[in-house]
């Protein structure tokens, strides 16, 4: 549902869904009964300045009944952040497509605690693109090659092509050479497939019964000395590894999992295959894994594109 309010400051207004039915006769009893405690005063100065709108871009009032309006939209007041110590890298920009360097550490897309330090609304305020809009995620902590759509008009035509799978993703990690102790040797190429669901509400996305919806090829490009990598999945283990991995789906936390679920999880990686204690991030320590390339045929030239992450893995000797 398009908004009627337009994007301000990189970031898009919210819509809220008004209940059917409840104990509250105005649009504005029910924004003071979900947000009243943390600030009601900012809540009426809002309705009276007609900040809140309706369908169409309709201004609400403190009397508009709440029957009026299935959905409202409102520009959230945004608390102050921190600039990350991070940067975004250009690769290539045209009428319709924008390719960039992700760096670890900086979100996707605006959530939680990072809004103005998320990839997307950097972008759009830097080069006044206020439609801009990611054609896939990349995890915060992943970097690497991220596309955009710069134009609405033909923005379909490439969602078209995540949707079919027909966009060819390459990633690098590293890890451990050698499984963990208890798994078994890794004969490569290796091919994991198994069925893999996350829920909104933990943090970690698990491996249960049932049909694959997650597929990931695994090759090992080369071995290296770990020396000085200090980090768990290194110890013992004989060395680092330099992976190459391919996936055939695009599961959350997907190839964090399928590694892990070889013995060899990434490094740096504070959720797989050990859950570690919230800890501010290290940026000396960026988790090692690396969107590296990206290949589809363009649906406007209709030749084949690739475009490479220039960005390298810290740990790799």
């Amino acid at each position: 549902m398009q908004s009627p309010l337009p994007v301000r400051d990189g970031v898009n207004a919210t819509r809220l869904r008004l209940p059917d039915e409840g104990p509250w006769d105005t649009a504005m009893d029910y924004m003071m009964h979900r947000w009243g405690h943390i600030d009601p005063q900012g809540i009426e100065d809002r309705f009276d300045a007609g900040e809140i709108v309706g369908e169409g871009g309709i201004p609400l009032h403190r009397g508009t009944r709440l029957e009026d309006h299935t959905f409202i939209w409102y520009y959230r007041t945004l608390p102050p952040e921190t600039r990350l110590p991070v940067e975004l890298n250009i690769l290539h920009q045209d009428e319709h497509i924008l390719v960039v360097d992700k760096p670890h550490f900086l979100p996707t897309t605006p959530g939680g605690t990072y809004i103005q330090e998320s990839a997307l609304v950097r972008l759009r305020n830097q080069l006044d693109l206020p439609d801009l809009i990611p054609m896939h995620r990349l995890d915060r902590m992943t970097a690497g090659i991220l596309l955009l759509s710069t134009n609405p008009e033909t923005r379909g035509k490439y969602q078209v092509l995540f949707e079919k799978r027909q966009v060819q993703k390459a990633y690098e990690c590293v890890s451990a050479a050698e499984p963990a102790a208890g798994h078994p040797a890794v004969d490569f190429p290796v091919v994991v497939r198994n069925r893999m669901t996350k829920s909104r509400s933990y943090l970690l996305a698990e491996v249960i019964d049932g049909e694959p919806n997650a597929e990931t090829r695994i090759d090992l490009l080369r071995t290296f000395d770990g020396a000085g990598a200090g980090d768990r999945a290194a110890a013992g283990a004989g060395g680092l590894g330099l992976y190459r991995l391919e996936p055939h789906s695009g599961k959350t936390h997907q190839l964090r999992v399928h590694m892990a679920s070889l013995g060899l999880g990434i490094l740096h990686d504070s959720f797989y295959p050990e859950l570690l204690d919230k800890a501010p991030d290290d940026y000396t320590k960026p988790l090692q894994l690396l969107a590296r390339g990206i290949r589809f045929v363009d649906p406007i030239t209709k030749k084949p594109v690739e475009y490479r992450s220039r960005l390298q893995l810290s740990e790799v000797r």
